[in-house]
């Protein structure tokens, strides 16, 4: 009997190895499953986000990501139109509800809600006092159940945002 515990907890630990090895960063690009890229197009302009079969994100122009023990990405630095950018992320329930950009010294946070599906329902940003709201509306689904197209306002501007997912077998 002693030999099969220990035979069992040999086999445990790859497995817990493995599960502390996984990243979700596929979750802080609003998705979930075995992703293997992320291609969306909003305004226009296209971004290409890949993954691992472990969920790290690998990202043009992203160094220096910082992961808790669990997997989960607080920072990174971020090339956006040829400035460096420091991104913090904060989560709950295995969601980032808020993210913050620290661009040429001055932070800006991204406040996120949720939807009853767990796909975000608004973003808001507070810029020196002042609080613009996001709202997604109009989700589209892939077979996967995660989201292909849904149509927001910004500044009174109505547009849709497109992605196309690829996964891993």
């Amino acid at each position: 009997m002693r030999k099969v515990f220990m035979i069992l907890a040999l086999m445990a630990i790859p497995f817990a190895m493995q599960a502390q090895t996984k990243f979700h960063d596929v979750e802080a690009n609003e998705a979930t499953g075995p992703v293997k890229k992320i291609v969306s197009n909003v305004m226009g302009r296209e971004q290409i986000v890949n993954f691992t079969q472990e969920g790290k994100m690998q990202r043009e122009g992203m160094t220096d990501a910082v992961y808790d023990a669990d997997g989960y990405i607080q920072s990174a630095k971020m090339s956006i139109m040829q400035q460096e950018v420091a991104i913090k992320y904060k989560w709950e329930n295995g969601k980032v509800v808020a993210q913050t950009m620290n661009m040429m010294g001055r932070d800006i946070t991204t406040k996120r809600a949720y939807n009853e599906k767990g796909a975000p329902e608004s973003d808001s940003i507070e810029i020196e006092g002042q609080e613009m709201k996001t709202p997604y509306t109009d989700y589209k689904y892939d077979d996967h159940g995660n989201w292909i197209s849904r149509k927001t306002s910004m500044m009174g501007q109505e547009m849709e945002q497109t992605r196309t997912i690829e996964y891993y077998e």
